[in-house]
């Protein structure tokens, strides 16, 4: 490793940064959403509407139908055309937080940013093709005219979640996981996220909730809301599977001390009742909010008893942000909400 991110002064800001944009890849892939591809555009573009309203919303696309497509959905939901901007970059699916460029700012103001292309493999190659996907960080660096750094290994970008003060938190199911990269060691994988994110600390959980795909991304199951100060989602079924995993998490988030010495403060937030479609049970969880600009757009679930507690708890951790709910009952059937469709790139 020669001049890496963090030798040149940039790091990985947290989500709570004031953003230029977020950037999302439109949905189009059936398979993704199987019998449901058409009913995920409402809430989508609720979605967008919300975040568009205190920054630019970029929009991956494959060509001029698809934006045509894209835009008549829009105008549809109400949403702003002038705060859109497409792209012309063609993806395999949707999970922007993933497949998407991870924007990097320097501690020196007049540096620009950067963007971090990790490999990508679709979650240790489970669903090919993903070359488009692979390519998409360096193609938005183009665009934008920004330098990329290409660190030659696979990162998602929903298995790591930032303080901006040095942390991140990450899972060992997920970043351990044979599939992603079999040839590194654990302490080498750190000096990876180091290097290349600009953090200085990195907090280990479990495994994640049952259903995910991901095999255990921590943007379902624990997120920051600011430097010292998590929301981690709690089952309080004891006959639930997800019951044992995440007070397992929950003890280990205890013992954690970020390098100031100080224990996290940790906000419980509830688990929705399970979400089951077509016999499956889906990863819905309320951890997956996004926190743009103007608002913290939550995931619900149509769940009567928890999307309301779990939406009067984000908003007590998020003082200065409107706290919105939208219906992620079709979404998650992709296996992922408005965290894992979104990537925010920071002023």
């Amino acid at each position: 490793m020669t001049a890496t991110p963090k030798k040149l002064g940039y790091h990985f800001p947290a989500e709570w940064h004031p953003h230029r944009a977020t950037w999302l890849s439109w949905p189009h892939k059936e398979a993704s959403w199987p019998g449901k591809l058409e009913a995920v555009y409402a809430p989508y573009c609720a979605f967008i509407r919300e975040v568009s309203l205190g920054e630019q919303v970029c929009i991956n696309v494959a060509d001029h139908a698809m934006e045509r497509l894209a835009t008549a959905h829009l105008s549809a939901a109400g949403v702003d055309l002038g705060n859109i901007r497409f792209f012309h970059h063609p993806t395999d699916d949707a999970w922007c937080r993933d497949h998407g460029p991870a924007f990097l700012i320097n501690r020196d103001k007049h540096i620009g940013k950067a963007i971090v292309d990790w490999g990508y493999n679709a979650w240790g190659n489970k669903y090919p093709p993903y070359e488009q996907d692979d390519v998409i960080p360096t193609l938005v660096g183009k665009a934008l005219d920004l330098p990329v750094f290409h660190p030659g290994i696979v990162m998602e970008g929903g298995s790591v979640d930032f303080n901006g003060q040095g942390a991140v938190l990450t899972t060992k199911a997920c970043l351990l996981n044979e599939n992603r990269n079999p040839q590194l060691t654990q302490e080498q994988l750190e000096n990876y996220l180091r290097e290349y994110y600009g953090i200085s600390q990195v907090l280990w959980l479990g495994d994640g909730i049952v259903g995910d795909d991901t095999d255990g991304h921590i943007d379902d199951i624990t997120r920051f809301v600011n430097a010292d100060t998590v929301v981690t989602v709690i089952e309080e079924n004891r006959a639930d599977e997800n019951y044992g995993i995440l007070q397992e998490n929950l003890r280990m988030l205890k013992a954690m001390r970020l390098e100031n010495g100080k224990p996290l403060n940790i906000v419980e937030l509830p688990m929705p009742a399970p979400v089951v479609y077509d016999g499956q049970r889906l990863p819905a969880s309320y951890a997956n909010f996004y926190i743009a600009n103007a608002a913290v757009v939550v995931p619900t679930y149509r769940d009567d008893r928890n999307d309301q507690r779990a939406l009067d708890i984000l908003t007590g951790c998020f003082p200065d942000r409107k706290v919105v709910g939208i219906d992620s009952t079709d979404i998650i059937w992709g296996l992922g909400s408005w965290h894992c469709l979104s990537q925010q790139e920071p002023q």
